[in-house]
């Protein structure tokens, strides 16, 4: 079994924010695979089925972001997960708008989600970083604010390429 985590906040107003790119990604990944998201386990909503002989699952957590870690942490323990098959996609302030980075391990970087996951499971995983860009105004307000209509064009052009990146990596 192969899980992929996309980090958002689950309630609707979040919906298109850029905290929720992780939760955008993978809404696009479950589309691609035909997949559904209509379970809820692990504190997530997810999406099942397999790809490449491999069964997948798609967790969005419903945790707010900055305990991401418990839905993962939840999954590793019920399902005997070893950490190089789980996989987090998640917004990153640090790297560009429009650029992604595909890394395996490493700290949890400014992202209180990705720190709580590290923290609730260790760091040698594999993470899928979108660029959301350096705001200018505080951090909090932007992660949280709604995605504008040209940058929302730029992050799904990047989503599809992250995912076809992320399809990659399930073996």
């Amino acid at each position: 079994m192969f899980l992929i985590v996309g980090l958002g906040n689950p309630e609707k107003k979040y919906n298109n924010t850029y905290h929720n790119i992780g939760f955008m990604a993978l809404d696009f990944l479950a589309q691609k695979l035909g997949f559904e998201f209509n379970k809820k386990q692990c504190k997530a909503i997810t999406a099942e089925g397999f790809y490449n002989g491999e069964k997948l699952v798609l967790a969005k957590p419903q945790t707010y972001m900055n305990l991401s870690g418990q839905s993962v942490l939840a999954f590793k323990a019920k399902h005997k997960i070893p950490n190089n098959k789980i996989l987090v996609v998640v917004d990153d302030c640090d790297l560009p708008l429009g650029s992604y980075r595909f890394k395996m391990g490493g700290s949890g970087g400014t992202h209180n989600g990705m720190r709580n996951i590290v923290f609730s499971v260790g760091s040698d995983f594999p993470r899928m970083r979108i660029g959301i860009g350096k705001p200018e105004v505080d951090i909090k307000d932007y992660v949280l604010s709604e995605i504008s209509k040209e940058n929302k064009e730029i992050i799904s052009c990047v989503i599809q390429e992250a995912a076809d990146i992320i399809l990659s990596k399930v073996q």
